[in-house]
């Protein structure tokens, strides 16, 4: 190999290496544009239920994601509990079968617990509307569900 043929061959690695490199920032910068998304499904065996992040900026300038729980227990396939891990309290939960976009039931402070159980139904009211983004200033929506729920408990 010339000396000449040498540095293309490092000239084009670098370029390839460059391209890659801006292709990742790129993607970083289009992803942190997102104001809310959630992550991917993950059974937990001992808990026996199936657990999802929920990532949100309380303001569209709000640096990084703060995040709470969504959480599939197969022995209620009905509903997708939210859980805030700041207060250690499920707040609401979103009905897989709701219609029309009455799919949420945002809990009274009073009636937020650590432990579903602690929770009786009648204390989650009729589905409606999605709820706020949790600590949003604006008057911003939080994005209902993928339809992508988890059929059945993982062995």
């Amino acid at each position: 190999m010339t000396h000449a043929t040498k540095h293309l061959v490092l000239a084009l690695g670098i370029a390839v290496v460059a391209a890659a490199g801006a292709a990742t920032v790129k993607e970083a910068r289009a992803f942190d544009g997102y104001r809310q998304y959630y992550g991917g499904w993950t059974y937990k065996p001992q808990q026996r239920y199936y657990v999802r992040s929920y990532y949100y900026k309380p303001r569209p300038t709000y640096t990084g994601y703060r995040y709470h729980y969504c959480i599939h227990y197969p022995s209620r396939p009905r509903y997708v509990y939210y859980y805030n891990p700041y207060q250690r309290k499920y707040w609401g939960r979103f009905d897989l079968e709701g219609k029309d976009g009455a799919q949420y039931s945002l809990l009274k402070d009073e009636d937020r617990k650590e432990n579903l159980e602690d929770i009786p139904e009648d204390a989650f009211p009729a589905p409606s509307k999605m709820p706020q983004v949790p600590e949003a200033d604006d008057d911003i929506s939080i994005e209902p569900l993928p339809n992508d729920i988890p059929e059945g408990e993982e062995k």
